[in-house]
């Protein structure tokens, strides 16, 4: 999968690295490698409005030096950069100007984000513990800089936003930056409370959160949640439907090697929302409704077109035990499934939509659950 409006490739900043070791201004002195800034009539021309700063990752495992490099070159051509590109541990490139708009994360959050930074990914633990102190420190001082609260993702329209909460609140497909940091051990809570308090020079917690008293374990409230689903064969007819997922051909939606142009979801508890991109199209508006003989709000695809990739988000009734859609699908042009993808941004890398554009998806598997049964 690739994410759309992403950029592709990451890269190292050469330069002595920036943490917060005082908090009065938050901004330590700090060398930023310029070596690929733009220059004063390239990029964006507009000011922002200072009410986010947005922290993204890059979506692939790749030096970031190359990032900067590419957004440096293809700025224009590919629609997208950012402020700051933090990885190869420790390191920060600069890209756009602070206060001007980047093209990151669509319109509205561009508008409102005088910084944007982008988290290079790696596999190597001591190198991302380098990355996330700096990453943490550059969104918490920016923030603070610009009087923006530092509260990550609160229902607030100002503070430190992630890229998952500008898709989910105002447009957008992506997830980042929760499924990388997952990757390292970091949940969602973790980092809103890094980036509230911030870190020392030595990398650990200015006001570390207290371990709190143990509490008599509450049982769960887990409720099984059955999927039905079925994918519409292109210039023939509806395919049989599935209920979650197994083996054989009754284990997936669709035919193999055969292009398909609507899908049908519907969930026995909970919701569910979904939608479909298609090589004639692009992506379609969501659907929330599951009705074959309604192809204009019952469906998600268009009649004769095909559909190429799938995305979709379940939503778990208050007071229940946190469940999510877990999907992946195949192509006509692949021999296995592509990874596996979660609707919350906690598989690595797998976390924006099922499918590889421009190849028609040809079986598709969904299970809504607590965990990945994959």
């Amino acid at each position: 999968m690739t994410k759309l409006n992403k950029l592709k490739w990451v890269v190292a900043i050469a330069a002595a690295f920036f943490v917060g070791t005082t908090f009065t201004s938050e901004v330590s002195a700090a060398t930023i490698n310029n070596d690929y800034a733009l220059s004063s009539n390239q990029g964006s021309s507009l000011r922002t409005s200072n009410n986010v700063i947005i922290a993204h990752a890059t979506a692939v495992y790749a030096p970031a030096k190359n990032v900067a490099i590419y957004e440096n070159r293809e700025w224009y051509n590919a629609g997208a950069y950012v402020q700051y590109i933090v990885g190869d541990g420790g390191k920060i490139y600069r890209v756009g100007a602070e206060g001007y708009q980047a093209w990151g994360a669509g319109s509205w959050a561009n508008a409102n984000a005088p910084v944007q930074v982008e988290l290079a990914q790696t596999y190597d633990q001591s190198e991302f513990r380098k990355d996330y102190v700096t990453y943490v420190n550059l969104l918490r001082s920016s923030a603070i800089k610009y009087g923006i609260p530092t509260d990550v993702d609160s229902s607030a329209w100002r503070g430190v936003k992630s890229h998952l909460w500008i898709t989910n609140h105002v447009w957008g497909d992506h997830t980042d930056p929760y499924g990388y940091l997952a990757s390292h051990g970091v949940t969602k809570a973790q980092f809103a409370h890094d980036v509230k308090y911030g870190f020392s020079s030595s990398g650990n917690n200015v006001n570390p959160t207290p371990t709190p008293t143990p509490k008599p374990s509450t049982p769960t409230n887990k409720k099984a949640v059955h999927v039905t689903y079925a994918l519409h064969q292109k210039g023939k007819k509806w395919l049989n439907s599935v209920k979650d997922f197994g083996s054989g051909s009754n284990g997936f939606a669709g035919v193999p090697n055969s292009v398909h142009d609507m899908l049908y979801i519907k969930v026995n508890h909970g919701s569910i929302k979904y939608r479909v991109h298609t090589k004639e199209d692009g992506w379609l508006p969501w659907v929330k409704k599951a009705n074959k003989n309604d192809t204009v709000n019952g469906v998600a695809g268009i009649k004769g077109h095909t559909i190429d990739g799938v995305q979709m988000y379940y939503t778990t009734p208050k007071g229940e035990t946190y469940q999510q859609a877990y999907y992946r699908s195949q192509t006509t042009q692949r021999a296995n499934y592509l990874g596996t993808c979660a609707d919350n941004g906690s598989v690595s890398g797998y976390d924006l939509w099922a499918g590889m554009l421009g190849e028609p998806l040809d079986r598709l598997q969904i299970d809504i659950n607590d965990n990945n049964k994959y």
